[in-house]
């Protein structure tokens, strides 16, 4: 990697993190080809971005930026994964270390707060964006499924009533 290229992707990596709202970094030693890319799609999938670091460019990327805090956790064959849904990020990485022992979370920080593993760990138990918008549209469109029902019940009542009368002239 030449000059250039390595002042580009310390450029990429620090916009990348600057815009994200959450930082997760990990040792991903010992994973083979076919268990990084299935990392990176699941990671992708989770709507955020995952790169392998060069920890000399990762120290430079991150200087001056509300991660400089996680620059200690550079250390040894770590990757960074950058989110703007916290929740969904930590799940992927946690449910894929779960799978592969070889991926070791490290830590990372969401806004200035520094986490830990068991901080990630924390946040990916909790539900996702995506399911408490669901959550809330079921709790908001009960009341108005209650109310058709009780309005629609005297209109099927007219109608078994109609049809009882229908029957008994039939008859």
């Amino acid at each position: 990697m030449n000059r250039a290229e390595k002042k580009q992707w310390i450029d990429e990596t620090s916009s990348q993190a600057s815009g994200a709202e959450i930082v997760i970094i990990a040792h991903y030693k010992g994973l083979t080809v076919a268990e990084m890319t299935e990392l990176r799609r699941n990671v992708r999938a989770a709507g955020a971005g995952f790169k392998v670091t060069k920890n000399r460019l990762a120290h430079r990327a991150f200087a001056g930026t509300k991660y400089e805090n996680v620059v200690p956790l550079f250390k040894g064959p770590t990757a960074l994964t950058y989110a703007n849904d916290p929740v969904a990020a930590a799940k992927a990485l946690s449910e894929f270390a779960k799978k592969r022992e070889k991926l070791v979370l490290l830590g990372g920080a969401f806004g200035e707060t520094v986490l830990d593993k068991a901080a990630i760990q924390q946040l990916a138990s909790l539900p996702s964006l995506d399911e408490l918008r669901a959550k809330i549209l079921a709790i908001l469109s009960t009341p108005a499924t209650r109310i058709a029902g009780v309005l629609q019940a005297p209109a099927g009542q007219l109608a078994r009533v109609f049809g009882a009368y229908a029957k008994k002239d039939a008859a």
